[in-house]
């Protein structure tokens, strides 16, 4: 009896033990939270533009000379591929070679337990993540828009990149881009950190 009882104790502290070192349970490679909201905005900014494309107006606008900022974006897609050039290479330094590409890391589970840890607690972290994913999601919109919104001639004639369709999605696409990459490194220092044990970074 005396042994059965401890035998059973053992497996107990062995089967703890075991469960302790386990590593815990990875974080999802991509949240299908944030997923399905990136698609809700976009597809919501493209409605909106075609609403625009249906109803644009037969008067055309004329073109004015310098308004598509061809040498401005030119400068920022360098620095932007730059920058983006230097994150690979810390990344790769520290180690992180796998993993999803670092573009989409926003839409990483470990992103989504993030913004659901800070939602939790209302703290200053709560007040400075609402402006930075207002922003991620109104590049989002404004995506979905350039899609139809570019068929009516009168929106992208003096347009930044215009007069051309895919002039004007070059460069507008070229800006969110930048400016959500910034709004999700501002969010990486700002969010609270969570467990990420086993987590695909």
């Amino acid at each position: 009896m005396t042994t059965n009882n401890a035998s059973s104790a053992t497996h107990r502290d062995t089967a703890t033990a075991r469960a302790a070192a386990a590593p815990a349970r990875p974080i999802r490679r991509f949240s299908p939270l944030l997923c399905a909201s990136a698609a809700g905005m976009f597809a919501v900014g493209v409605a909106s533009g075609l609403d625009r494309a249906l109803n644009q107006s037969p008067i055309r606008e004329v073109r004015v000379a310098g308004t598509s900022a061809w040498t401005q974006h030119l400068i920022l897609a360098a620095v932007g591929a730059a920058a983006y050039g230097c994150a690979v290479w810390r990344r790769r330094r520290a180690g992180q070679r796998g993993g999803r590409p670092l573009l989409l890391a926003p839409l990483g589970g470990a992103a989504a337990a993030r913004l659901i840890a800070t939602l939790r607690q209302v703290s200053w972290r709560t007040a400075a993540m609402l402006p930075l994913v207002g922003l991620v999601a109104y590049n989002l919109w404004r995506c979905g828009e350039q899609v139809t919104a570019g068929l009516d001639p009168n929106f992208t004639v003096n347009a930044w990149g215009g007069p051309t369709y895919l002039g004007a999605m070059a460069c507008h696409y070229l800006d969110a881009v930048l400016l959500s990459a910034a709004a999700a490194w501002l969010l990486s220092k700002v969010l609270l950190p969570v467990a990420r044990g086993g987590a695909d970074r």
